[in-house]
This record gives C-alpha cells, structure tokens and sequence, in this order.
C-alpha cells in the first residue's frame, strides 16, 4: 500500500546527515526546450549524492546488538558513502565492498569517512555476493543499497521535498534508475497524492533493468551491463523497487552515453557543477520526452543524483558532449590530392566551424580525410550540409553514430607514408575563433601539396595543427620565407622521433 511508504517517508530520519537541497531552475535549458526545467540538487548532499538518506534512515533501525557487530554495504560508491558516512555518525563499525573498477574519488572518499573497504570483482554483483558472504561470517547487518524499504523511504523524502517547493502544478519527474530504490520512494510519495504527474524513470541504454522487467512483466537478469554510468550500472532491478514501480511508474526512458554526456554539458551549463553520468540520467531522458512528445510550457522536475565523477572521465565527456546534442557532425569524404583541394574543401563548408580535420597522404589521386563540422540546427542542418556537398561533387560517409570511428578510427587517422618524397614537418599555433581553420588554409595557399593534417579543436585559446608539407630542396628558402610572413607560431617537427618512429 502507498499509504505504508508515505507513512515512512513523513516519519523518515535523514537529516541528522542530509540536506534539504535545493530546486533550482535550469534557465537556459529552459529556454531551449521552451518548458520550465527544474533540478533537483542532490549533488549538494555531504556526500555528493543522495545514497545517504536512505543509508542512514534504515540503520537508525538498527538494534543495540545489531550496531554492536557493525553493518556492511555492496556499493559502486555512492552508497559505500551514504553508508560510512551513516556509521561514522552513530559511532558503529562499517565495512564497504566495492567493485575493482568502482572511480578512485568514491573509493577514496569512503575512506575518509573511516569505513573498511575490500575491492572484490568486476562489478556490483560479484561485490554484492561477496559482502553477504562477508555479513554472515562476521555477523554484520547488510545495508542493501535499494531492496529495503526503510532505503526506499529515505530515499522518497526527496519528493516530499520537491513538493514542499514546488506549488505549481507538475507535468512530470524524471528520475534515475539503477537498483530502482530512488524511483519507488519518488514514486510512491507522488502518486499517493498526486496522480495525475508523471514518474518517469530513465536508464543508460546498457543497464536498462527497469525497463527489461516492465517489459517483461517481470524481474529479469541483464547478460551484461555498461560502466560509463556506474552509479546505476545494476543487472537486475529491486524486488520491492520493482513492485512499487509496477503500481506508480508511467514509463521509463532509455538514453545512450553521448546523450549523458550532452546532459553533463547542460547542467554544467546552468550551474556550473559536473554532474556523474547517472547524476545527469534524468535531463537526458526529459530532453529526449520532450521532443519525442513535442511538449511544450510544462513544468518539469530533474533529479541530479550525484556528483562523484572522476576527473579523468571528463576528457571522454568533453570530446562526445557535441556529439550527444546533435551539434557535430563527423563525416569522411575525397578530396583531390593536389594543392589547393584542401582550401577548395573548407570553402564549401560556407561558414561552419571545423571542430576536427584529420588527413594523411596515401597516393598521388586521391585523399580521404576525416572532418568534424560544428551545426547548431540539428538535423535539418546535417542534412543541409550533406546536400552542399553532393553539390559540389563530394562523396562522403556519416560518422556520427558509427561507435568505432568515434572511439578509435577519429584517432589513427595517420600513419607511414613511403611515396612521400620531401616532405617537412611543422607544428602551428593561430587564435582560435570562428573562420580561423579556413584562413589559415587560405595563407597557407596553393603553391605546395599538404600530405599530412591534423586540427582538433579543444575550446582551447589557440588552434593547434601539425601539417606535413612537401617541398623541394630548392624551394626550402622560399618556404621558410613563406612561413615567416604566415604571422603564426611554429615549430619545425621534422627530426622529432615520433615523426620517424609513426608518421614519416
């Protein structure tokens, strides 16, 4: 019964150690999706994320022998920090089992919180067996990270919090989905009083286990799941969360990684925190409801679950953030191989921004180069784009959504290149504004072939290229004069040993 879990939820403990956090507009997205968005800032809690409201509810149930012995925990991290954060409070022993591949950040941060932690597995399952065989040796109480209802009740103070703050009437909550204790609490809490909003549920594309099981109408064990959302990276959903669900979720929305990675940019964007890839669930999965259902002038809650991403994990979101808003297109395509194609190319693209040209010479016919082009209208621009170059007579491939030329091919574009003769290695430096790429060919002129480039443009200050140009013996004076009056810093890269070792 709802009434049970409301009951828990009006009579949960949480705020010992959690904070009533904010709900905070999100204006420019707001603006984009013409909706009001609002976040739910859960990364705000001590711990970055909301795990320690239902940790800390469910152990102040806990018995004098049970705080005796101690609890223990399975968590990919968040939890694992709820957890001993929880422990720490109430003076009681916490020992943490956490996958191998759990972030550094969370593991050191459980850490600090005075918890022992055992690495055990690959993943959150081979860690959950391994802690209940750990809890019943030691005589520990198993702290479950989302199959307890005092977790689901802790967790589902969160609604009543958006409800406390929010008056007006709601379309809907988009709320992340893992083990599925967050959603049953939201859930719950909602529907008991107000029926009429939408709980949407939103899963990474390779941990959808809410779905999988609504879909099947039951509980079923994913073969595998993926890791880049690692806070919900669970192979099967809950069995009290997925009972609650059954009753009180509308439906629940599946998005890939590019598209997280385009959220993380969002919230970014608003307030200027980096959310965890599960943290940023709930954006992407309303930006995708909202076009997918053309809504408009809505109300719409988003809950950031977490914060706890590693430092270096922000590379892969910066470099694929575009690609997930649909606001770059990578595509292959031929240009002649003789000076003067490669200017000829860029100026068929008008005014659109270069955000990646990879090239190197393989014969004296024909090149394939790799090109990014920054868009901003989606894909009737895309489309646009491709119409100007089957226009201008140019055969080309879409790479925007082939997995290995994003991950791998955009990176090997290189390589040996036995038939070039003469060619010289340069290394160059030019502010990096809108149109600089194409000027800078345009300096760079006709009178010399380019048999090696590579641009990538990082949103740094200056646009950084190395060209291989080939150049006659006779000729070097007249380069090197040609180079001087470019204006542009560069360095000759010729004798540096990863030209002789790869490239030349």
């Amino acid at each position: 019964m709802l009434t049970d879990y409301v009951e828990k939820i009006l009579k949960a403990r949480v705020y010992d150690v959690a904070i009533e956090t904010p709900l905070d507009l999100m204006p420019r997205l707001s603006q984009r999706l013409n909706n009001t968005l609002l976040l739910k800032r859960e990364d705000l809690q001590p711990v970055f994320s909301f795990k320690l409201r239902g940790a800390y509810n469910r152990m102040q149930h806990l018995s004098a022998d049970e705080r005796t012995h101690g609890v223990i925990a399975a968590s990919a991290g968040n939890h694992a920090q709820g957890v001993a954060l929880a422990a720490n409070k109430m003076g009681i022993s916490s020992l943490i089992v956490m996958p191998k591949t759990t972030p550094a950040i969370k593991v050191e941060a459980v850490k600090s919180f005075g918890a022992e932690i055992i690495l055990h597995g690959n993943s959150y399952d081979e860690a959950y067996s391994h802690a209940l065989a750990i809890a019943q040796q030691q005589g520990r109480t198993f702290i479950h990270p989302y199959d307890d209802p005092e977790v689901i009740a802790g967790q589902g103070t969160i609604a009543m919090e958006i409800m406390r703050q929010h008056s007006e009437p709601l379309h809907a909550v988009f709320v992340p989905v893992g083990g599925g204790g967050l959603i049953a609490g939201v859930a719950a809490y909602i529907k008991a009083f107000w029926p009429e909003i939408k709980v949407i549920g939103v899963e990474p594309a390779d941990a959808a286990c809410l779905k999988a099981a609504l879909d099947a109408g039951e509980r079923v064990v994913l073969d595998q799941v993926g890791l880049f959302a690692d806070g919900t990276a669970v192979s099967q959903i809950g069995e009290e969360p997925f009972r609650i669900a059954r009753e009180t979720v509308d439906e629940v929305v599946v998005v890939d990684s590019d598209e997280l990675c385009a959220a993380i940019m969002d919230i970014f964007d608003d307030t200027r925190s980096i959310a965890e890839p599960s943290g940023a669930l709930a954006v992407a999965g309303a930006k995708k409801y909202i076009a997918r259902e053309n809504l408009q002038d809505e109300n719409i809650v988003v809950i950031d679950s977490g914060a706890n991403i590693n430092f270096d994990r922000l590379r892969h979101v910066a470099e694929r953030a575009e690609l997930g808003e649909r606001r770059e297109v990578l595509f292959a395509t031929k240009i002649d191989e003789q000076p003067g194609s490669f200017q000829k190319f860029c100026q068929t693209l008008e005014d659109k921004g270069i955000t990646e040209f990879n090239y190197r010479y393989a014969d004296n016919q024909q090149a394939h180069i790799f090109v990014g082009v920054s868009i901003s209208g989606g894909d009737e621009e895309r489309a646009a784009l491709f119409n100007n170059l089957d226009d201008a007579g140019y055969q080309w491939i879409d790479f925007s959504d082939n997995e290995m030329a994003k991950l791998h091919v955009r990176y090997m574009v290189g390589g040996h290149a036995a038939q070039v003769d003469n060619e010289q290695l340069y290394r160059f430096e030019f502010p990096e504004r809108p149109g600089a790429l194409l000027r800078f060919l345009t300096h760079l002129g006709q009178r010399w072939n380019i048999s090696l480039f590579h641009y990538r443009n990082h949103g740094a200050a200056y646009g950084r290229v190395l060209i291989g140009v080939q150049v006659l013996d006779d000729e070097q004076d007249e380069f090197q004069g040609f180079l001087d009056a470019l204006g542009y810093v560069y360095w000759h890269e010729t004798k540096n040993p990863a030209y002789d070792l790869f490239l030349k």
